[in-house]
């Protein structure tokens, strides 16, 4: 049977890789191949850029007006929403992900493009009450050029949006790099920025290795702006391919995410967070709370809640409605994590529930409870982009607070709590970018999100992220008939 194959859209075309480099994509669900992408190779790269700088200086879009470029935008959005179920069933097929949360999530970030329409034309500049009264200064924000924007698969549609919004609205041109792993809804995606009438090169869509596509696009000298996220290891390249162009850079990258359970916690709503930050998207979240911290007051109670709750978790056929938890998108994943359970094991863990894979076809992994006798255990230190969640108690709210923020990361965190005061006292200590109080894993196009440390730098979705794709340009007018009094001397 012949296997579906995606192209590569460069410059409003679409087209195979230049050198007939092509992957197989597998379905997590099953283990089996069911789809075949073109790979970009360096020429490929040097088309998507090109086309892109082109663009910028094109008039169909240089001179579009801001207003006009909303309008672009609300009809995307529009399309995703009409589209929000072909694209979820694609992810779905590609990652593993829940049907359900795809088909949800590829609707609901509509709102994301619509939020950046909106905001499209409301990018403005100021006079300056300039000190010097013979001179009328002004600003005004000028797209700040090529962007490279870089998302993984895991919440692809997401983080595309939180790129592409921004920038489309600020009058950048985008080269997309889709991940080699399920890069099936980003050229699915790129029919309907076709379909808005966005002018052929403003976006462009591609994949493939780190040599022949992610290295030359990020160290491009025409690159102006990277917008990557992804892992800290993959990150550190990124910033050194972009040392010779010296292109702005945003990082938003992994986390090791601390949700803090005090004693007056309501249990069912606390169980229900951690259930969702670590056992939601199957754990394939960088946002995942895998670090547990219970006050020792609540916490063998809490335990046996979320022991009892495990038994409830259906792991299985991610198309299925009553599923909870489908496949991790790789097989390595899974072995990664068999792995750091036995190391954690050796150093005093103890599992209360899974602990395994489901001997079956696909990459699945039984949602995991560890209990940690004390902060050095291996589950608590590194990200395990899986279902398991780590426990450990403290006593004190300032043990719970130094144990937060012993990490060499800070995107997430959580508090529950029923004591406002509190809530507020240790949301504001928490060294991460974003502090959920009792709740956990939400997102909305209006909040800033990003991280501290190596969860990296930069702000995605919220107001102050379309500005981050603008530079300032300041313009000094003399209304002074006089000609300059010393040439040589500074004014």
């Amino acid at each position: 049977m012949d296997l579906p194959h995606y192209q590569l859209f460069i410059d409003g075309a679409w087209c195979d890789g230049s050198r007939g480099q092509t992957m197989l994509s597998q379905n997590p669900a099953t283990g089996e191949d069911w789809a075949r992408f073109a790979c970009a190779a360096p020429e490929d790269v040097n088309r998507a850029v090109a086309a892109a700088r082109r663009m910028l200086d094109a008039p169909v879009w240089r001179d579009m007006s801001q207003t006009a470029r909303g309008k672009l935008l609300h009809r995307l959005a529009d399309l995703i929403e009409k589209r929000a179920a072909e694209i979820g069933e694609v992810e779905t097929r590609d990652s593993g992900k829940l049907l359900a949360e795809t088909v949800a999530q590829t609707g609901y970030v509509s709102d994301y493009y619509r939020y950046y329409a909106g905001l499209a034309d409301k990018i403005e500049g100021a006079v300056l009450p300039i000190d010097k009264p013979d001179m009328h200064v002004f600003t005004r924000r000028a797209p700040i050029g090529v962007v490279a924007a870089v998302v993984p698969w895991n919440a692809q549609m997401f983080l595309t949006a939180t790129k592409l919004g921004p920038a489309l609205a600020a009058g950048c041109t985008v080269v997309l790099k889709a991940s080699e792993q399920a890069p099936a809804p980003m050229f699915e995606f790129a029919k309907l920025v076709h379909e808005a009438g966005f002018p052929a090169g403003v976006v462009s869509v591609i994949t493939g290795d780190a040599e022949g596509c992610a290295i030359p696009l990020t160290r491009h000298p025409d690159v102006d702006r990277i917008a990557f996220t992804g892992g800290p290891e993959t990150a550190r390249h990124v910033v050194r391919n972009s040392a010779e162009s010296f292109a702005v850079t945003s990082l938003e990258l992994g986390g090791k995410s601390p949700i803090i359970v005090f004693d007056d916690a309501d249990v069912e709503a606390a169980a229900n967070g951690l259930i969702a930050g670590n056992f939601g998207a199957s754990g394939q979240s960088c946002v995942a709370g895998s670090r547990g911290l219970v006050q020792r007051g609540i916490y063998d109670t809490l335990v046996a809640r979320i022991v009892a709750k495990s038994r409830d978790i259906r792991v299985g056929d991610p198309t299925q409605a009553g599923t909870h938890v489908g496949p991790l998108c790789t097989p390595a994943q899974v072995e990664n994590i068999l792995a750091t359970l036995a190391k954690s094991k050796g150093q005093g863990a103890t599992i209360r529930a899974g602990g395994a894979a489901l001997d079956r076809p696909g990459n699945y992994m039984v949602p995991t409870l560890v209990e940690c006798p004390h902060p050095d255990v291996e589950t608590l230190k590194v990200e395990m982009f899986g279902p398991v969640m780590s426990l450990l108690p403290f006593d004190t709210e300032e043990e719970a607070i130094e144990l937060a923020n012993d990490t060499v990361y800070g995107l997430g965190s959580g508090v529950f709590t029923q004591n406002l005061a509190r809530a507020h006292r240790v949301s504001g200590q928490l060294r991460a970018g974003i502090c959920w109080v009792n709740t956990y894993r939400a997102v909305s196009p209006i909040a800033p999100f990003g991280g501290f440390n190596q969860s990296g730098y930069g702000r995605e979705a919220g107001l102050e992220a379309i500005l981050d794709y603008t530079r300032t340009r300041t313009t000094w007018i003399s209304t002074s008939d006089q000609p300059m009094a010393n040439p040589f001397v500074m004014r």
